[in-house]
């Protein structure tokens, strides 16, 4: 390989790192806004009897578009979630996850902050039936 094609593959590697580094940080930029603004998005916290939930499902679900629309996410490492880009509906929204039962379903809508409760399994045997390994 020649001076002149190592020296394009490092130009081509730097612009792509660039493209990429640019192309995540508006995505978060973008989270952010929609979460400030309410625009289109359902966001809150799952918490249970252990405290905040961390890597579980918040589910989104309606049936007032002209198809079905189910949205999930996962909650981060604070319980926190933010389902994004929803559009003007009413939702059904509950929370699955190892190790728990599905929740009691809640109805939201866009702009809402909701808090929701995560219900621990009283048995792996029921954990199972609703989050197989």
């Amino acid at each position: 390989m020649s001076i002149r094609h190592s020296k394009m593959l490092v130009v081509l590697a730097g612009a792509c790192l660039l493209i990429g580094t640019l192309a995540w940080t508006a995505s978060r930029v973008y989270a952010r806004q929609a979460a400030d603004g309410n625009d289109g998005v359902i966001s809150g916290v799952v918490r249970s009897d252990s405290g905040v939930e961390a890597g579980v499902w918040v589910i989104a679900e309606t049936g007032e578009t002209p198809t079905k629309l189910v949205k999930i996410v996962v909650t981060d490492d604070d319980g926190r979630y933010l389902l994004p880009e929803l559009p003007n509906a009413t939702y059904d929204i509950w929370v699955r996850g190892y190790g728990l039962i599905d929740s009691e379903k809640v109805t939201g809508h866009p702009g809402q902050e909701l808090q929701l409760r995560a219900v621990l399994a009283p048995t792996p045997r029921d954990a199972a039936q609703y989050y197989p390994g």
